[in-house]
């Protein structure tokens, strides 16, 4: 396996003040992280009224993908989109997401103005030589950017900030980075909002998090070997969290 590489910015989301930065422009690949980017995509659909909040929506559009998330373990073939989009925020969902992109479309998830940050595909169980070779791929600065956005209110805008905040702070993957916050990852906690993402040789995490002296918005983005990954993401959560106090 090729050496790990771990890039990583973190800012002050009030001010914008670089507070750690290591390789912030280098394009890696994210896994589940781009799921932001669906729930952005959504929420501003539901701001704009081209969804409805009373919309129900049907996994039996898009084939089923099992790995993270819980619908696949469900027996509801139809669910809210608030609630589709719940799946998304707190257990990654995969057949969620799907769902949602297929009502969403991917160049509408993708128009959000970053350079190098993008969702490629749908999740899929096999990938084909069709198919895109990643699920996604970004940089640590653009998404420590969209971070600080969102806990500014300015993502869109703040309606559209609020919304993905909520789905993203019922998050229970506090496996990595966010390990370090102490944070019970069964409670909806709003000075936490997170989103990590996992693949084989991938272990990604961004979020935004409160302390007593300042919100930090971090992006800590691993390719390589998990078992060299895991402890410096954990461990770069301990300088975090030393940060906001």
């Amino acid at each position: 396996m090729p050496e790990p590489v771990l890039a990583w910015h973190v800012v002050d989301a009030g001010t914008g003040e670089v507070l750690l930065s290591e390789l912030p422009d280098e394009v890696l690949r994210t896994a589940s992280v781009a799921k932001v980017l669906v729930l952005s995509a959504l929420a501003r659909a539901l701001e704009d009224g081209s969804v409805r909040p009373d919309e129900v929506l049907s996994r039996s559009v898009t084939p089923r993908v099992a790995d993270s998330g819980l619908w696949h373990l469900m027996d509801a073939d139809a669910l809210p989109v608030g609630d589709v989009a719940v799946l998304v925020g707190s257990v990654s969902d995969n057949w969620a997401t799907n769902v949602l992109v297929e009502r969403l479309g991917l160049a509408s998830v993708n128009d959000h103005g970053l350079a190098a940050t993008r969702l490629h595909d749908l999740v899929r169980d096999v990938r084909r030589p069709d198919d895109a070779t990643t699920l996604s791929s970004g940089t640590a600065r653009e998404w420590a950017g969209v971070m600080a956005a969102l806990q500014r209110g300015s993502w869109v805008s703040p309606a559209v900030s609020a919304r993905v905040l909520g789905w993203l702070a019922a998050g229970v993957d506090h496996s990595l980075v966010s390990s370090a916050f102490r944070r019970d990852p069964l409670v909806v906690d709003a000075g936490l909002a997170t989103k990590t993402g996992a693949d084989a040789d991938v272990r990604c995490e961004v979020g935004v998090v409160t302390g007593p002296t300042r919100a930090a918005a971090y992006a800590c983005l691993g390719n390589g070997d998990p078992a060299v990954l895991v402890p410096r993401l954990r461990a770069l959560g301990e300088q975090v969290r030393d940060l906001v106090g």
